[in-house]
């Protein structure tokens, strides 16, 4: 599919109409700051997570006690947006509700990614947008992956500093589902060394406490990150992949053991009929 490209004098983003996810960031002395999705390890680079995050018991969801089939993740990052809008330093994507998604997702709804450059950041939007006559549940979250080590960082430490100075419990999957005790937060004073074996049990989710800024950082070189409206956090790599994600989500995956209505998953949003939600991250590059 035709990528749309967006930038300035500083930088310049690729954003491909399937699942309106962005292809790379990359600064003007031709440094790249995204994961280049290398399927031996994990295709995705910034893959939004629409109307669910994480995975369903059984892969399925419940509406009203009727039950329909729902990957991880949900369907949107594996749905062809309509490029709505762009110029020089933005672009605006659009999914609609149709036949093939109510027959999963039995809600009419719209979908807006907007992806916008100003200086040496990157702004990617989601609204959210309610155009049933009943209340709609869903989850939604961003999937950013960033490349580890920083450009120019070999062999430097890599640390993940959150901007309360929390030590946000720590939650691991068992079996893609929410695991049911809370572990010791491995940030001391906000401040987490990355290291690739702390990936050995999958990602590692914050539901509550992480706020909403951090920076990835490596010597002179840093990514500062912030969200809004997107109270969960989780960090993910894969043995081997060059790769970190920041990952703040709306709603979790199921709990080990819970309910598959999607109105009862941990955090789940719920919008009135015609309401719109808004949510957002923004990635600042230094150095």
């Amino acid at each position: 599919m035709q990528l749309t490209r967006i930038g300035n004098e500083h930088l310049t983003v690729d954003v491909s109409p399937m699942g309106s996810e962005m292809q790379s960031i990359v600064t003007s002395d031709g440094q790249s700051w995204l994961w280049d999705g290398d399927p031996a390890f994990w295709g995705g680079r910034s893959p939004v997570l629409f109307p669910m995050v994480g995975k369903a018991p059984g892969d399925h969801i419940s509406v009203d006690g009727v039950r329909y089939p729902m990957g991880q993740h949900g369907f949107a990052r594996r749905s062809e947006f309509a490029l709505a809008e762009s110029g020089a330093d933005f672009c605006r994507f659009e999914l609609r509700s149709g036949h093939a998604s109510r027959s999963v997702y039995p809600f009419d709804f719209g979908l807006v990614l907007e992806h916008r450059v100003d200086g040496r950041a990157v702004t990617v939007t989601a609204e959210v947008t309610n155009a049933d006559h009943r209340p709609m549940p869903f989850g939604i979250g961003f999937h950013p992956a960033f490349v580890w080590p920083l450009p120019g960082c070999e062999g430097v430490d890599h640390t993940v500093t959150l901007d309360n100075g929390g030590q946000p419990e720590l939650i691991r999957l068992s079996g893609g589902l929410v695991a049911p005790h809370a572990l010791p937060s491995p940030f001391k004073q906000g401040v987490l060394t990355l290291k690739p074996e702390l990936f050995d049990a999958d990602a590692m989710l914050f539901p509550e406490g992480a706020g909403a800024g951090l920076s990835y950082a490596a010597g002179e070189k840093a990514i500062r990150f912030s969200w809004e409206n997107l109270p969960n956090f989780a960090l993910w790599s894969k043995p081997g992949a060059e790769f970190v994600c920041l990952e703040p989500w709306r709603g979790t995956a199921a709990k080990v053991g819970g309910s598959d209505e999607l109105a009862e998953r941990p955090y789940a949003e719920v919008l009135g009929p015609g309401a719109t939600g808004r949510y957002s991250f923004k990635v600042e590059l230094v150095g």
